[in-house]
């Protein structure tokens, strides 16, 4: 039997991509990864909690609690991805770009959700509610969530899913947000989790000659 892809999630606030990933895992559509660990860069994070209610081992790392600098909070996440033996790091919702150095420890291992479809809104500066307001400022009619894959440039990956979502007459900031994360977000990130997670599963089945139990 395959062994399962190993799943750390790296969060910042309230969680709900996270949770969308849990309920996912819990549905049995995310059946060829198990999420193993939460990373969360703030200790108010309640993910922190969504975490907990599903039994799985959280940690909390920050720039403070690790030296101050990118260089040393990188360091310690890498340090508990590699205790976890994570084999695919999701960011859903994580506020911290990350650098090069760390990036490319993980070719084709990290995937991010973006609130937008990319190359709109995206890029340092776009990330929650400051997407949704240019959004509206630029009077676009369709939005929507994508999916993709995470190198030193923010939001540069190659995309892996995308789901496009209308703009409704009246709609504010908070309306978007909340249309986007129902309509695309939530459905998006686990599909391509198990997407992805299929994949790397299989190529570590194929480095160990198919014995991968």
């Amino acid at each position: 039997m395959l062994s399962k892809t190993r799943i750390a999630v790296l969060v910042s606030g309230g969680g709900t991509n996270l949770q969308a990933l849990i309920d996912a895992q819990k549905r049995g559509d995310i059946k060829s990864g198990e999420i193993v660990l939460v990373i969360a860069n703030s200790s108010r994070a309640y993910a922190l909690e969504r975490a907990k209610n599903a039994g799985i081992p959280a940690a909390v790392i920050t720039k403070k609690n690790t030296g101050g600098t990118q260089e040393t909070f990188e360091a310690a996440m890498i340090k508990a991805l590699d205790e976890a033996g994570a084999d695919l790091i999701i960011l859903a919702g994580f506020l911290s770009i990350l650098t090069e150095n760390f990036t490319r420890r993980y070719p084709k291992r990290i995937i991010n959700i973006h609130p937008a479809l990319i190359p709109s809104f995206c890029g340092k500066g776009y990330y929650g509610l400051y997407v949704h307001e240019a959004a509206l400022k630029y009077g676009v009619k369709v939005t929507g969530a994508t999916v993709h894959y995470v190198n030193e440039v923010p939001d540069g990956g190659e995309i892996i899913a995308q789901k496009a979502v209308d703009v409704l007459p009246g709609d504010t900031p908070e309306t978007l947000q909340r249309r986007v994360m129902e309509q695309a977000e939530w459905i998006l990130l686990p599909r391509a989790a198990e997407t992805v997670s299929e994949r790397i599963m299989r190529e570590k089945a194929n480095l160990t000659g198919g014995k991968n139990d």
